[in-house]
């Protein structure tokens, strides 16, 4: 974690809070020059001797994710104000993970997430704020948001920008998921050009994250459980009025935690985080989160490992039928109490650590309690939904995070599974060095029934940006073969990637790892209950004495520096030098 900076001693004279570092440049008359420049902006002696509430804030217009962010952050501005705050903005970066997939642009995808948590970092140390509302729309603005609060240890209230809702098309419900597929599907002669032009054209009807439960709604259920946004607040769309009362509340509540004093290291906890992963696994969440979470438990100092994920989804059932493995989105969560309603359930079951703090003050039974009692969610009992299942009858006995590990993948590999959770597959092992080539042989129509794909060489450093591969796997499932082609890679996919898709394998080929040493035709076993995957009959470590590492993709600029600085995968990608572990 970042070393934390001193504050103003108690007694020291100022209109201000003596906690507040942000006297050090607004009291004294050796600050009129700072005053000077914040009058020069509109604030004026009332805002000066308040808290100052920075809003972080990537709105950007590549990206329906994101387009709309000034106007969540506008909402947030009021909130702060109205509460008694100095409301300060900001901007930062986002990329849109959607457009730049499939393309070589994909890898810029996680180094934003270190560029977004390094800005706000940077922005919240040099200007001396007291607090921050971190504002994300798009996938790594999540995890960068929240990475910052944790480095700062500010008092922070994550505020989610909402997802899309979806589109239409022949009369049923669409998302971005469905265009991907459709690529594939018009390969194989399974739907013409004109179909999937009309599909394009209705998907993404307006403002918004991806509709399913992918990376960003991944993400930003998980906020709630951590403990960093009220429960409730991730799950209004956002074009709807709620998401900007929420915005609202979030500016209204950073002011509160600042003035207690309340910052993210008096909430997060190994409990904590146990909580965000028996979510995860318990929606069918995306693989990403475990990159995430890992990044950030670093961040924080909490020890959790890759086989905890496991462990945690070994006991937790998968209760909820999103998409991508189902049909449902976001929207139906919330028109049955979002959130909240599905954490209730893993708590009543023993799933859930409710004695954990969260932003609010609150443990998170004592919010639970306080949502019930003001009618902000229903009954457990009035809730009768084909999506959302009990624990005692859930959609799989075991959550959707499998960790499989072998001669392929000594330090864990990442599967989410949204199909057959028992799967035994053995193939052939087809093996790219780029996502390109692999694209390549899908869309010619060179797969068959029973190979394993193997993509490496796009791992944290390899890419380098670990790129997220949903153009092949949406490919491969739009071909019709969800279930007997497997996919293995040292890169991510998407959070809308269904089938035997493994990825995060680790270590990565680019740093000698097991990929590396695998040849076209080698026999590759993926065993989802034993957690295995091997390849047989074969000797990777004598393979491996001649291996000799690929030149970098760059030898200039942010991804040749992000190339040298990314950890590995098993331990969440981190770049921060003080979290980072062998």
């Amino acid at each position: 974690m970042s070393q934390q900076q001193p504050r103003p001693e108690d007694g020291e004279s100022g209109g201000k809070p003596e906690n507040l570092r942000s006297r050090e440049v607004t009291e004294g008359a050796e600050r009129a020059p700072h005053r000077a420049m914040f009058r020069a902006m509109g604030y004026d002696d009332e805002d000066l001797s308040s808290p100052m509430v920075g809003i972080a804030n990537p709105a950007a217009d590549i990206t329906p994710c994101n387009v709309h962010l000034d106007d969540v952050a506008e909402s947030a501005y009021e909130g702060i104000d109205a509460a008694g705050g100095m409301p300060i903005e900001f901007g930062t970066i986002t990329i849109s993970d959607a457009i730049s997939m499939g393309t070589e642009g994909m890898k810029a995808s996680l180094i934003s997430r270190e560029v977004i948590a390094d800005s706000v970092e940077l922005v919240a140390f040099g200007e001396r704020m007291d607090g921050l509302v971190t504002v994300a729309g798009c996938d790594k603005n999540l995890p960068g948001m929240m990475m910052a609060a944790i480095r700062t240890d500010l008092p922070t209230v994550f505020l989610y920008g909402g997802s899309i809702m979806p589109g239409e098309h022949e009369g049923r419900e669409v998302t971005i998921q469905n265009v991907f597929e459709g690529v594939g599907a018009v390969s194989q002669g399974e739907m013409s050009e004109d179909e999937l032009d009309d599909l394009e054209r209705n998907a993404c009807p307006g403002a918004g994250s991806c509709g399913g439960m992918f990376t960003a709604n991944t993400m930003a259920s998980i906020s709630e459980a951590l403990g960093f946004a009220p429960l409730g607040s991730a799950s209004p769309p956002a074009e709807d009025e709620s998401r900007y009362a929420e915005a609202r509340r979030a500016g209204e509540l950073a002011v509160e935690v600042v003035e207690e004093g309340r910052s993210p290291s008096d909430y997060l906890t190994k409990e904590s985080f146990e909580n965000a992963v028996a979510l995860q696994v318990a929606v069918g969440g995306s693989t990403n989160a475990v990159l995430h979470l890992l990044a950030l438990a670093a961040e924080a100092g909490v020890a959790l490992s890759i086989e905890e994920f496991d462990e945690i989804s070994r006991r937790t059932p998968k209760i909820a039928d999103l998409q991508p493995g189902g049909e449902r989105v976001m929207n139906d969560l919330h028109e049955v109490g979002g959130v909240p309603v599905v954490i209730r359930r893993l708590l009543e079951a023993g799933h859930f650590h409710g004695d954990a703090l969260t932003v609010t003050g609150r443990t998170v039974a004592e919010e639970l309690d306080r949502l019930e009692a003001e009618g902000e969610i229903p009954p457990d009992d009035e809730i009768d939904v084909d999506f959302l299942y009990s624990t005692d009858d859930p959609i799989h006995e075991e959550g959707a995070i499998k960790i499989l590990t072998g001669n392929l993948a000594p330090d864990g590999a990442v599967l989410k599974v949204t199909g057959d959770d028992t799967l035994h597959h053995e193939g052939p092992a087809r093996v790219f060095e780029n996502e390109e080539d692999a694209m390549a042989y899908v869309q010619e129509g060179g797969i068959e029934s029973g190979d394993v794909i193997v993509i490496r060489n796009e791992g944290p450093r390899g890419g380098p940006g670990m790129r997220e591969m949903l153009g092949v796997t949406a490919a491969v499932v739009g071909q019709g073969h969800e279930d007997d082609v497997a996919l293995i890679t040292d890169g991510r996919f998407s959070g809308a990637t269904r089938g035997p898709m493994i990825g995060h394998v680790a270590p990565e080929a680019f740093v000698g790892g097991p990929l590396a040493g695998l040849e076209d035709g080698d026999t590759v076993r993926v065993d989802v209950p034993d957690r295995t995957l091997e390849v047989d009959g074969v000797d990777l470590d004598d393979r491996l004495v001649d291996w000799e590492r690929p030149e970098p993709a760059y030898a200039g600029g942010v991804l040749a520096k992000y190339g040298l600085a990314f950890d590995s995968a098993a331990n969440g990608a981190v770049t921060n030098p003080g979290v980072k572990r062998e």
